[in-house]
């Protein structure tokens, strides 16, 4: 039986990347996005491969929609034995005292509060099964924090530290938890920061070659496909002209 894995905020970026990484393996796929057209694109996509693909179109942000959704899955997908939670987003960029309130509200339901509701609802299965692997999407910036990035950052904090207490409270269960925190990444991550602004999304590249969603797709897929024995805990990775949020080589 090919084994289930769950992708959240699977419509673009790395999800989209993880989701076809695993597909293209042998996975059977579960995605989840709240942009349900481009869920259904992607559905497509990866049935191609010939492997299942279930399509859940929910907002990780909305605790009664994903306890109902996940709590209801069909039987054939409720032994989930990997869980990515990659849903997550920055939203602004600008000091404290100007930051914008409904920026911070969203990052803060995404990043922190939608990763907790999708663990709290796959994670009893895999403590009953004594096996599963949860693998969070956090940043180099949850390590290091930069001018502007206030909320983000400390978002991005809070996975890292999620993710070594979850290892810690699910160790006697068997299951895996790693922590993933990428570098400069060229996805939608910066347009979707500025709010659709492409040339200010551009700029934060310039001089870089960025880590693209499939090189990071590659390092969760080998977390995840590692001898039942080892795990992974934590792993940062960069485009090799970046060695910190604020040391970055940029070619002219």
């Amino acid at each position: 039986m090919n084994k289930i894995v769950m992708v959240t905020g699977a419509t673009a970026g790395f999800g989209r990347a993880v989701a076809a990484k695993f597909s293209q393996n042998g996975f059977n796929t579960i995605i989840t996005g709240r942009r349900k057209e481009r869920l259904d694109e992607l559905q497509k996509e990866l049935l191609s491969h010939g492997n299942k693909v279930l399509s859940l179109h929910f907002d990780v942000r909305k605790k009664d929609e994903v306890f109902s959704v996940i709590n209801n899955l069909a039987p054939e997908w409720k032994d989930i034995d990997i869980l990515v939670n990659n849903a997550g987003l920055a939203a602004g960029l600008s000091h404290i005292d100007a930051g914008d309130t409904d920026d911070w509200e969203r990052m803060i339901d995404t990043n922190i509060k939608g990763l907790l509701y999708v663990t709290r609802a796959v994670a009893p299965g895999m403590v009953a099964r004594g096996r599963g692997h949860i693998i969070n999407i956090g940043s180099i910036a949850g390590r290091d924090v930069y001018e502007n990035g206030n909320v983000y950052c400390a978002t991005k904090s809070a996975v890292d530290s999620l993710s070594k207490s979850i290892r810690i409270d699910l160790l006697k269960n068997n299951i895996k938890v790693t922590h993933i925190a990428p570098g400069m990444a060229d996805t939608e991550f910066s347009l979707v920061r500025f709010k659709g602004d492409e040339t200010k999304a551009r700029s934060v590249y310039k001089g870089i070659d960025a880590l693209t969603a499939e090189d990071v797709a590659d390092v969760i897929f080998f977390c995840a496909t590692l001898p039942a024995h080892v795990c992974i805990n934590d792993l940062v990775i960069t485009p090799t002209q970046q060695a910190g949020v604020n040391h970055n080589f940029r070619k002219d």
